[in-house]
């Protein structure tokens, strides 16, 4: 089996497969980061955190705090969302727990949106956003 030449493509390309890579899996990233010291440079990059999504990381998977808190500091949709949610039915701090939900509905995150947009509407009875384009076509 003949393999990609990665380390012959310019830097930019590069740091765009190790990008999609870490959207895959957080194996397929640490597999990447594990062949050679460029790899694991690149995939320690601050940007890299952005494509995660914790969600997918197997429950019996202690994943490291540290990682944790990097991806929320670069603000990942999927940390947001969490913590969002942590926020609004846990602390009960529904302004900062919305708050967080709607970055993470607003960076597309798809787990988000409906979310967001139930939470808004049980807590602020708002038809703003996402319900808005249903109400618009009914009438009773």
């Amino acid at each position: 089996m003949e393999y990609f030449p990665i380390l012959e493509m310019p830097e930019e390309t590069q740091a765009l497969v190790v990008e999609h890579v870490a959207g895959n899996s957080f194996k397929d990233l640490y597999d990447l980061r594990a062949s050679c010291k460029l790899m694991k440079a690149l995939a320690d990059r601050r940007r890299v955190c952005n494509f995660y999504d914790v969600l997918y990381v197997p429950w019996g998977l202690n994943m490291p705090a540290k990682l944790l808190k990097t991806c929320y500091a670069e603000r990942n949709p999927s940390t947001l969302y969490i913590k969002g949610v942590h926020f609004v039915f846990t602390l009960n701090l529904e302004e900062e727990g919305v708050a967080l939900m709607k970055l993470a509905a607003d960076a597309g995150y798809e787990r988000d949106v409906y979310t967001h947009a139930m939470t808004r509407k049980i807590f602020r009875d708002d038809d703003e956003g996402y319900f808005s384009s249903f109400s618009k076509g009914i009438r009773c």
